[in-house]
């Protein structure tokens, strides 16, 4: 009883004396309590007595888990929010450690101007995109909730929910907009050119006992940012909502989007998609990555990166990824690099030098030396990389790497080259 007394005690004064903006204090997080940063707080009415609620964030856990949280949910006692704190580190790949080491980096390069600026644009981003907007989405069959702060325009961005088509990608405020909407628009499919349609592989079992429904085909259309710009906007929006760092969002005429798709007897339903620019002084293939959150876990992910890089083979070029990648990103590119060199590795039994896998693979020689490196597998001898491996060493990482994915069929892809002017 004297416990409840306390706990009622310190609710009352967090009703009257709301906590400060950047607070640390505990949040209760499922059955535990965990650390957490105050980053805005509001003041509603509830009843008879007006409420204070707090957008938080747990420390060393992705920024897609902030929420809006009620006061019966902070802890004030600071010996228990001090206990929460031990053992939380931060996340491998967080944004605090990203910038450290990118400003080490750039330090040893002598470029501290450029830190300075990019570390001002990274606190302008983390400032303008700190407190997530919207917090669902319907598309489709599916409720999605959102994970990041999307600059949808303001009369949009206030809503709680939006309702997207998922042929169009057009957003509504409204669900009666949204039937509306989907009674009268004829599009069942991506706006671009089909490149790519093979038979479905059958779902997980998992996912047929959780509701989903098992595709046809799965299909990739080419849309050119700069003759379906509406289109391609909309889904530099949408995946916003699902990617923490992204700043593309009106400017898509420099960009093609390869938009990946469940096929069913109502038309094409997007998965998921990547983005390259048409002209990248970089080399990069892939400017941006997504697969929708309610089809994740299918093997999608792989079968996009893939697909990319049967495509850079067909331009005759090697190509990397956008640096810097999430931790997702890099965990995703690294298992298919990995899967890839191996497999190739198996098939010459080994001899192959690291310029000759990038011509076959399109994967460039600084991703092949890093993967390679990972596994154990190169070695720097008289000033350059030799690959030094068995096919006994390769056998067995092919088995302690052996998860089937999908693949693209280069058979099944219809991508051609433009012919040089």
């Amino acid at each position: 009883r004297k416990e409840n007394r306390c706990w009622f005690s310190l609710m009352v004064e967090a009703s009257i004396h709301p906590l400060e903006v950047g607070a640390r204090v505990a949040c209760q997080r499922g059955d535990v309590p965990h650390p957490c940063e105050v980053i805005e707080r509001r003041e509603h009415q509830q009843g008879l007595t007006r409420q204070w609620s707090y957008y938080v964030h747990y420390i060393g856990l992705n920024r897609r888990l902030d929420e809006w949280v009620p006061v019966e949910r902070i802890i004030l006692d600071q010996q228990a929010a001090m206990h929460a704190s031990e053992g939380v580190a931060a996340v491998p790949g967080s944004r605090r450690a990203t910038r450290n080491m990118k400003r080490r980096i750039d330090e040893m390069n002598g470029v501290q101007a450029s830190a300075s600026y990019d570390e001002a644009l990274e606190k302008e981003h983390e400032e303008s995109t700190k407190i997530k907007n919207i917090q669902k989405v319907e598309i489709g069959r599916y409720e999605v909730d959102a994970w990041y702060f999307s600059p949808y325009p303001d009369e949009f961005a206030q809503q709680r929910k939006l309702y997207i088509c998922e042929y169009t990608l057009k957003y509504m405020k409204k669900r009666s907009t949204y039937e509306r909407h989907k009674r009268h628009e004829k599009a069942r499919q991506p706006p671009g050119t089909m490149i790519y349609r093979v038979e479905a592989p059958p779902l997980h079992p998992d996912c047929v006992a959780a509701g989903f429904e098992q595709p046809r085909e799965l299909t990739a259309f080419e849309v050119n940012g700069s003759q379906a710009k509406v289109y391609c906007q909309c889904l530099c929006l949408l995946a916003k909502l699902f990617l923490d760092h992204k700043t593309l969002y009106y400017d898509v005429d420099p960009f093609l989007f390869y938009v990946l798709c469940e096929v069913t007897d109502e038309g094409h339903h997007i998965v998921g998609y990547f983005s390259k620019e048409k002209l990248s002084h970089e080399g990069n293939n892939i400017a941006c990555i997504l697969v929708l959150p309610q089809h994740q876990r299918k093997g999608y992910g792989k079968l996009l990166i893939d697909l990319a890089y049967q495509i850079t083979i067909r331009e005759n070029k090697v190509g990397s990824p956008e640096k810097p990648l999430s931790d997702l990103g890099q965990l995703s590119f690294r298992s298919y690099w990995t899967q890839v060199l191996l497999q190739a590795l198996c098939t010459h039994r080994g001899n192959l030098s690291v310029k000759e896998m990038s011509s076959m693979t399109a994967i460039t020689t600084e991703d092949i030396i890093s993967t390679l490196q990972s596994l154990n597998l190169i070695k720097y001898w008289k000033g350059q990389h030799v690959i030094s491996v068995s096919p006994k060493i390769v056998d067995e990482h092919l088995k302690a790497n052996s998860r089937a994915s999908l693949r693209c069929d280069p058979k099944k892809l219809t991508w051609r080259p433009l012919p040089m002017a």
